[in-house]
């Protein structure tokens, strides 16, 4: 990954939203290209038009996964895994969208094969402090990346409290330790 462009506003110029959050990243890459990389394991779009722009938590976004009969699907599922229960404060769940402590008992029912998932992005970005804006990195060659992440199909919960109870494919990251690139933006980076 490389460093793409650092948005010194603050703000998200689509949305006028705070861009000062691990939690953002892009996708734009086109359905057909993430069809090329994984057609000889069989594949199923069940995306229909996929919108490129940037992802926030709590947002629906693609990723792949394994589908029933043994080959890969591309679906729309909901950004943030279930919150484990001791960390809410209401019975709204906001969800988790980074999964650090994988040993802990709440996250080892999802970390199994069947609900491993790929998130493909073309970059993601990293806060560099508060009033900075973030660092945007990227692909080296432009070419296709992921996230490693984890999923979970068919939870009930309350995301939104006007929403009420709803029914979502949900999906979250699994980070690592940042490349030397990515270290020198961000102390704690996302994915």
């Amino acid at each position: 990954m490389r460093p793409r462009h650092a948005a010194r506003d603050g703000l998200d110029e689509a949305a006028g939203a705070p861009r000062i959050m691990c939690n953002l990243y892009s996708q734009t890459r086109a359905q057909e290209a993430m069809r090329q990389l994984f057609q000889h394991r069989g594949w199923t779009d069940r995306t229909g038009n996929l919108e490129p722009g940037d992802i926030y938590p709590d947002q629906l976004a693609p990723i792949i996964r394994n589908a029933a009969d043994g080959g890969l699907e591309l679906v729309k599922a909901r950004w943030g895994m279930p919150t484990p229960p001791q960390h809410l404060k209401t019975q709204r769940d906001p969800g988790v969208t980074n999964i650090r402590n994988t040993a802990s008992r709440h996250w080892r029912r999802w970390l199994d094969p069947a609900h491993r998932c790929l998130v493909p992005l073309t970059a993601f970005a990293e806060p560099l402090g508060k009033g900075r804006g973030n660092q945007w990195f990227a692909p080296d060659d432009d070419g296709p990346a992921f996230f490693a992440g984890i999923e979970t199909r068919a939870w009930r919960s309350v995301r939104k409290v006007k929403d009420g109870d709803t029914i979502d494919d949900l999906f979250g990251f699994l980070p690592t330790s940042p490349n030397a690139e990515v270290r020198r933006s961000t102390p704690r980076p996302c994915p």
